[in-house]
């Protein structure tokens, strides 16, 4: 499992990410830096669609894709219009901890009763959903789930850099995943 490295200082950001938009990132939300202006963004961050992150960012900083686990699959075309019309130059991941897409099959249960309550859904219906896309969205472990899908979007872009970060829920700070 690839390791955690907290991002308290500059000295603390890996040489690979100076002097790039990854530096940039971190500089804004975990070490409280200035907001610059933008008038173009150069970096996509795709990540949970958790209602508990929220990131500091200058307007026009970045385009963001927010999904369940930051799951990208299935979202190649949104990641290829911002890269080949948009400009990016720079792919950031950011999985968090306590996800809601790890260990799906534990939750089969309150997903359809949550459907049947809150949707109009019939049970056979609402099962159906679940078993048909929850194996498409689990994600597994947090950490190796965002190093893996940050080498499978390395092998669509080759040409654009993947940084996978991680988001600590309890601290709200970015952390640096050691790969």
């Amino acid at each position: 499992m690839a390791g955690l490295v907290p991002v308290h200082s500059v000295d603390d950001i890996f040489s690979l990410y100076r002097g790039t938009p990854v530096e940039l990132l971190l500089r804004y939300h975990n070490l409280q830096a200035p907001l610059d202006n933008y008038s173009h963004a150069e970096m996509l961050i795709g990540m949970c669609m958790d209602n508990r992150k929220s990131l500091r960012l200058p307007d026009n900083f970045a385009y963001i894709l927010r999904t369940g686990g930051g799951n990208m699959r299935q979202l190649e075309f949104k990641i290829s219009y911002a890269v080949a019309v948009g400009g990016v130059k720079w792919i950031v991941l950011i999985g968090h901890d306590q996800c809601g897409m790890v260990n799906l099959a534990a939750k089969k249960d309150q997903f359809v009763q949550g459907l049947i309550d809150r949707a109009g859904w019939k049970k056979e219906q609402a099962e159906e959903h679940f078993i048909r896309y929850a194996p498409v969205f689990e994600i597994g472990q947090e950490i190796d789930f965002t190093v893996s899908e940050a080498e499978r979007l390395r092998l669509i872009y080759p040409k654009i850099p993947v940084a996978p970060l991680f988001y600590g829920i309890a601290d709200k700070l970015l952390y640096l995943i050691n790969e």
